[in-house]
């Protein structure tokens, strides 16, 4: 496959996720390994975005551990249940929070995120690893993020 993904900067949200699903899904069936996977897609979608920070954490040993990534320093290790990330990993569902500093026990890696949304990645009815994906900007995300993130976790989910 090629290495260039094609998308129009001036397009809407939904027309580039619209864009790039086709290419991220060839991307993913090409290959096997979840890391490699995982750090491609968060190569596109930042990119693409031009989001400040996005990126992978794995479920390991009871906690969330730093994986694949694209954007500033991040934090290394999360609690099950803390922050944005371990909220979304214990309550198993995709969390958008529109302003980080309202957000009960957020863990600010990085204090020019302004908002965030987590989505699980589950595999066999157990979470493995969250993407997660920050902004600068307040009330950055929304349905349309969440809606087409779901479904690259999906594709991140399988074996």
């Amino acid at each position: 496959m090629s290495s260039n993904i094609y998308f129009d900067l001036h397009s809407s949200k939904a027309d580039r996720y619209t864009a790039i699903m086709p290419q991220i899904t060839a991307l993913v069936s090409a290959e096997t390994d979840k890391i490699a996977n995982m750090a491609n897609i968060s190569a596109v979608l930042k990119e693409v975005f031009q989001f400040w920070w996005v990126g992978f954490y794995l479920v390991k040993s009871e906690e969330l551990v730093l994986g694949p990534f694209q954007g500033p320093l991040a934090c290394t290790r999360i609690a099950k249940g803390k922050g944005v990330c371990g909220t979304a990993w214990l309550q198993e569902k995709h969390i958008i929070v529109p302003n980080v500093d309202e957000f009960p026990g957020h863990i600010a890696c990085s204090s020019a995120s302004k908002s965030e949304i987590v989505i699980p990645i589950i595999n066999d009815g157990k979470v493995i690893a969250v993407l997660d994906v920050d902004s600068e900007h307040l009330e950055h995300f929304d349905a349309i993020d969440a809606q087409y993130l779901s479904e690259i976790a999906q594709l991140i989910s399988k074996d």
